[in-house]
């Protein structure tokens, strides 16, 4: 479908150029509102409007979640504004931050039904890191459940503002959206950047295009970028010719000759190598003279805190998955992965991750995107591991950890945990803390009846299942919002599973050393219904160093060895019977009776259905 569209000029004075974001929890009306933006300044005919229109990808149509910080340029009264639609969900937090880096301002946006949430308070505070300008704007206000003026009293209270400061807007009647437009062009600076200095660009985001190589979205601080023009890449040190510059609109990108200071565009770089071009590093000029120029500050790295094995179900995909995994790191630069063999799966990677959705999203991406077929074993943290020689090293695997005799101490990531939630259930959330081994800290109250719950927890509890156990225990009316804090001591161990007195390297897992116990016998109880019988006893043990903690036994397959027997002594059946034992206990001493671990068994434990 063609979008028409009216695309301001990139050649606009500097004094004219707004940049801004969208940050919100999610759900809270980012995607609608940015809509309504395009919709009112002419950027999309109304008879070509969609919803969500910068949500490109078929993911987050069908999730109804922004995934991808998407760039978008407008004009209004003569002044360009670009527009950052970001994600609102917490595993996508460094989608935020990368948007922040590119700004001046940030429309900080609440749901009028629903208030202040966790990952409001988490946003706001990555935009003041950055010293944005903040406009507070309440949406939904055409719902019949808004109350405004409660909702208004609530972010009074987080940021410190004027009532008069905060904007009431419907992104889906459009009511108020004009006052928001005058308030982003009053109330937010423009760029700061120098025209004549060498140029500087911030790299925030980029992609792989098939025919063009590596696509990158850029801020132009310093200088400018134009078409044909010889840079350099100072982080990675690639040298390369531009081929082409422009604007990034709902209708595609709009070539130019040149990207200005200060704006928000495109740069197309030619490179066949992904890693030339990294997200965060600073784009400058090519010349002897520029040798002293210094990078962009960018934004923090992330660091994946989550780790989970992908492997293709067919072998032969290891190759396609590689070039895959190659192509979604440039477009997400919080992803790690290195390779993993795994005796009972085959080759496959191990990537690091921020949490549960963003794994979900990218098995959906590497299936769809890709047409691979996927296995994905059950998620676990990083842990560091302290020894006597006093090195510290980052295990992600159990299989890495060393001999215990050597071991100092081990760490695991602790998180502060925000909670936000009705009053009304502070009693369960209490209660659900103290059993997932969360350490209580300050209680907040919001206006009204709503209050914020501060915990610290092990990263542990919270990756798998605690969110679903939080919503099952508010009513499905708490948010969460998660900020790591650092790694503290663990109690945890190795456990090994033993089938028929072998260890089993691919189901090893860390556990707490007083859950594991409880942990061995649910592993043994999933092998013992997994592994089919063989012609003698299958012991399943779970050990911890050298105790057993756990065990089951599958009984050996019953064959009736009398079966052509007839009348005659007892005696004679006595003697076959004897010989069928005394034959099932030789085949399990001399490990003739290898057990078989079907597939099936191995998937169960490691997704730990």
């Amino acid at each position: 479908m063609e979008i028409s569209a009216r695309i301001p000029s990139l050649m606009a004075d500097q004094s004219r150029i707004r940049n801004f974001c969208i940050i919100a929890h999610i759900d809270h009306g980012k995607s609608t509102l940015a809509d309504r933006l395009l919709e009112l300044t002419g950027t999309v005919d109304k008879r070509n409007m969609k919803a969500q229109i910068l949500d490109s990808m078929d993911l987050e149509r069908e999730k109804g979640i922004t995934i991808k910080l998407t760039p978008a340029r407008m004009g209004y009264k003569d002044h360009v504004l670009n527009l950052i639609d970001t994600p609102g969900h917490v595993d996508f937090t460094y989608e935020v931050s990368r948007s922040l880096a590119a700004v001046e301002g940030a429309i900080l946006l609440v749901d009028a039904t629903q208030g202040v949430q966790a990952q409001t308070i988490g946003n706001l505070y990555l935009a003041m890191e950055e010293n944005l300008e903040i406009i507070p704007v309440l949406n939904k206000i055409d719902l019949p459940a808004a109350d405004v003026d409660a909702r208004a009293a609530e972010l009074m209270q987080l940021i410190g503002c004027k009532r008069e400061e905060i904007l009431c807007v419907s992104g889906k009647t459009g009511e108020g959206v004009m006052e928001l437009l005058d308030a982003i062009v009053t109330r937010i600076p423009p760029p700061a950047g120098n025209p004549t200095a060498p140029t500087r660009a911030l790299i925030f985001d980029s992609f792989y295009d098939d025919y063009r190589g590596v696509m990158a979205y850029v801020r132009v601080v310093d200088g400018a970028l134009k078409k044909r023009q010889k840079v350099k890449m100072i982080a990675t040190h690639y040298q390369l010719e531009l081929l082409e510059v422009g604007a990034v609109t709902p209708n595609g990108l709009v070539a130019a000759p040149t990207l200005e200071c200060g704006q928000i565009g495109y740069v197309v770089t030619g490179l066949k190598e992904i890693s030339g071009c990294r997200v965060g590093d600073t784009i400058s000029t090519l010349s002897l003279n520029d040798s002293t120029t210094q990078p962009l500050p960018g934004y923090k790295e992330v660091k994946p805190m989550v780790y989970a094995g992908v492997f293709p179900r067919e072998g032969d995909d290891f190759h396609k998955l590689r070039e895959a995994m190659e192509r979604l790191k440039l477009n997400d630069s919080a992803l790690i992965y290195e390779p993993e063999h795994s005796p009972a799966i085959g080759y496959g990677f191990r990537c690091g991750l921020l949490g549960m959705l963003h794994l979900e999203i990218l098995k959906e991406r590497l299936e769809r995107e890709f047409n691979l077929s996927l296995v994905v074993t059950v998620p676990s943290v990083g842990y560091e591991v302290v020894l006597r020689s006093r090195e510290t090293r980052i295990i992600k695997s159990p299989l890495e950890l060393p001999d215990p005799s050597h071991i100092e101490q081990i760490r695991e990531p602790w998180v502060k945990l925000d909670l936000v939630s009705p009053s009304e259930y502070i009693g369960s959330i209490m209660t659900l803390m103290q059993e997932w081994r969360g350490v209580y800290t300050t209680t907040e109250y919001l206006s009204g009846d709503r209050a914020i719950l501060h915990y610290e927890i092990p990263l542990s509890m919270v990756i798998v299942d605690f969110y679903d156990k939080l919503k099952s225990v508010t009513a499905g009316y708490a948010s969460m919002n998660y900020e790591v804090i650092g790694y503290r001591v663990a109690d945890v161990v190795r456990m090994d599973m033993l089938v028929a007195e072998e260890a089993v390297d691919a189901f090893a897992t860390l556990v707490y050393r007083d859950e594991a116990e409880k942990t061995g016998r649910r592993m043994a109880t999933i092998l013992k219904d997994s592994i089919p019988k063989e012609n003698f006893v299958i012991k399943i043990q779970a050990a911890v160093g050298g105790k057993i903690v756990a065990s089951e036994r599958i009984s050996a397959m019953r064959k009736d060895v009398t079966a052509g027997l007839y009348g005659g002594d007892v005696t004679r059946k006595r003697k076959l019977l004897e010989k069928q034992k005394k034959g099932k206990a030789k085949m399990a001493a001399l490990g003739k009776g290898k057990v078989s671990i079907p597939t099936e068994a191995y998937l169960k434990v490691l997704k730990r259905e």
